[in-house]
């Protein structure tokens, strides 16, 4: 049977990355984002060019509807979904207090409720299967003290580490991929200014995916792609809690 993998934000930038590494590697894929044109454009695409089966399932995951139909989807044992990538997200250009608390409300939802949920759908297909894979896009920034963007990350981080653990005997792997600066839309949608950021802590898309993959197949529970980022994780364990914190409000 071929696998199937299902990836959320699925259009653009790591997602779009995930579904291209997956679908030349054969996995027949299940693409969800909000925009159906996008989506369609992109299963044709991939399906064109690798000669994979590509399914569209159009759905916004900062609505319960949109959770929901997504959750269905991977409960479904018509066409069983092996392995999940929770890689949908955006991030807010301003710092807490100077949001709305519907944006922060919004945002959590995305970068927390939602992947709690498919995780908790995932989980309980691949337990009756014995089988299965889950990848989470977490971030480096789930390792500092540095807003809701951080403190939502390192949720996903910790119950990465945790799920990995406690579902590997029922031959479930769960892994966080924590990529650093990453050349996708993210910042720019966001409205974020990253002009400060050095050139040498720029990743490309297919790096952070290759490396991810390779550390889900070895059933690693967090996956930070490149030498110098596994480094920069460690600081903040060594550092000062103070000065951590001021360190990490720096820019944006």
């Amino acid at each position: 049977m071929t696998d199937t993998a299902l990836i959320t934000g699925a259009t653009a930038g790591l997602g779009a990355e995930f579904a291209r590494q997956l679908a030349a590697d054969g996995h027949r894929l299940v693409l969800v984002a909000r925009d159906e044109a996008r989506l369609r454009e992109k299963a044709a695409a991939l399906s064109t060019e690798y000669g994979v089966e590509t399914e569209v399932l159009p759905a916004d995951l900062s609505t319960e509807e949109g959770i929901a139909a997504v959750a269905a989807r991977l409960g479904s044992e018509q066409e069983p979904v092996t392995l999940l990538v929770n890689n949908a997200g955006f991030g807010l250009a301003k710092w807490f207090t100077d949001n709305p608390v519907e944006d922060e409300r919004t945002h959590l939802k995305v970068l927390v409720q939602a992947p709690m949920e498919l995780c908790h759908a995932a989980l309980t297909a691949m337990q009756r299967r014995g089988a299965g894979r889950i990848i989470n896009v977490a971030s480096v920034a789930g390792f500092l003290p540095r807003g809701t963007y951080s403190a939502a990350k390192a949720w996903l981080i910790n119950f990465s580490r945790w799920a990995n653990n406690f579902y590997a005997p029922h031959g479930i792997h769960v892994t966080a991929v924590c990529p650093g600066f990453v050349h996708t839309e993210f910042h720019q949608r966001m409205g974020a200014d990253m002009g400060g950021v050095p050139s040498w802590m720029w990743l490309w898309p297919e790096r952070v995916v290759r490396e991810g993959l390779r550390d889900a197949r070895a059933g690693k529970s967090v996956s930070i792609p490149s030498k110098r980022y596994k480094v920069l994780a460690r600081i903040p364990a060594v550092v000062p809690e103070a000065l951590m914190t001021k360190l990490a409000s720096r820019g944006r």
